[in-house]
């Protein structure tokens, strides 16, 4: 999970982590939580991964071609795998905490789901679901809270960044900070510990998240009896990270993206603005500094790749350059930019993969969130049931 998107500003969101999980005998689904992707190994009879993606609904235009090389590709991928259980959930719930925008809020939901459906995700071999369809998940937010230390709030970066902005500019320490963002922690540790989360590799920015799930969980534990397994973290490497329009990595806080199904006149437009530097046609190149090969490479095969490294030795032109990274990614990008447009234009047909994925997904979080209902003691008061 990341606090903080690399523009520096505080973003309470999801990205991708990789988590291992248990698998308990009756067959429930081990569920990590959290913008790359989540991989678990199931310990139980089956043995079988399972990958979690967590996919955030903030954000202008949907997608751009990070994300879809960072995460949405490497998640499908791994999704078609007969041997992988995967799970992705739109984080709409996480989303109010930086935007009030009600009309907003369901067409980016849209996009995102589109976006994932149009680049190749079968929802028939994933459980897709929509994080606010899966009532559990925030009925195990508040009795998680009750189990939470204030003071283990008082830690979260993304708080304690907000709280230092605001008495660097002689504000009030709490100015314009809501209990979304100081909380927001705890439903993230619902999102892990609904569904038995207990390896987790992050960015070593991210640690604290699974932390902050261990250290509730072992409170709820104390508190109540085992129940949730302890998540650990285990730093693993990171994903593809693609350089924007002008170098730094892409991103939607530096306004230097690529958006995964812009038009092909738009696509074009904006790879001529990618920054490169004064080498003139004919001088030697060297690929490994390019902006423009580091987005080729990212969609071409090997040898593709291998053909124009020879040609930035050889000199290639910027401009020529430019000119061949648009048409090929134009023609990669194209048929999916049509099914994501046939999708916005049916959103009857991404509303109903969604509430199937949730039915799927229900049938894993209710039967536990019985059982942590019966641990704290709402139960029903009749001895038979």
């Amino acid at each position: 999970m990341r606090l903080f998107d690399r523009g520096g500003s505080i973003s309470p969101s999801f990205s991708g982590i990789i988590v291992r999980a248990e698998e308990p005998d009756q067959g429930r689904a081990a569920l990590g939580g959290v913008a790359a992707a989540v991989e678990i190994a199931a310990i139980g009879k089956s043995h079988m991964e399972t990958i979690l993606t967590g996919i955030t609904t903030t954000g202008e235009r949907g997608a751009h071609i990070g994300n879809y090389v960072g995460a949405i590709r490497p998640a499908i991928a791994a999704s078609a795998d007969p041997g992988v259980r995967s799970f992705l959930f739109l984080a709409d719930y996480h989303s109010l905490i930086k935007s009030g925008d009600a009309e907003r809020l369901p067409l980016a939901t849209l996009e995102i789901a589109a976006a994932w459906l149009a680049s190749g995700l079968d929802p028939r071999k994933v459980v897709f679901y929509r994080q606010s369809d899966v009532p559990e998940i925030f009925e195990l937010q508040w009795i998680l809270t009750c189990v939470t230390a204030k003071g283990l709030m008082n830690r979260a970066h993304a708080y304690k960044a907000a709280v230092a902005e605001n008495e660097e500019a002689g504000e009030d320490p709490d100015k314009a900070i809501t209990m979304g963002l100081f909380c927001y922690p705890i439903l993230m540790a619902a999102d892990i510990l609904l569904f038995k989360a207990t390896k987790v590799p992050v960015g070593s920015d991210q640690i604290q998240h699974v932390e902050m799930a261990r250290d509730i969980a072992g409170r709820f534990n104390h508190r109540y009896g085992e129940t949730f397994v302890l998540p650990d973290a285990v730093v693993g490497e990171s994903s593809a990270i693609l350089p924007g329009l002008d170098g730094r990595k892409m991103s939607k806080s530096y306004g230097n993206t690529i958006p995964l199904f812009a038009p092909a006149k738009e696509l074009r437009k904006l790879i001529m603005r990618i920054k490169t530097n004064s080498q003139e046609p004919g001088e030697p190149k060297n690929p490994d500094e390019s902006t423009l090969f580091a987005i080729y490479r990212a969609f071409a095969t090997p040898e593709e790749t291998a053909a124009l490294r020879k040609r930035y030795a050889e000199g290639i032109g910027w401009g020529e350059m430019k000119q061949l990274l648009f048409e090929y990614l134009d023609a990669h990008l194209a048929p999916m930019r049509a099914e994501y447009e046939r999708l916005l234009a049916s959103p009857e047909h991404v509303e109903r993969a969604l509430r199937e994925g949730a039915a799927k997904a229900r049938e894993i979080s209710a039967p536990f969130l019985a059982e942590i209902r019966r641990a704290i003691g709402v139960r029903s008061l009749d001895a038979r049931r």
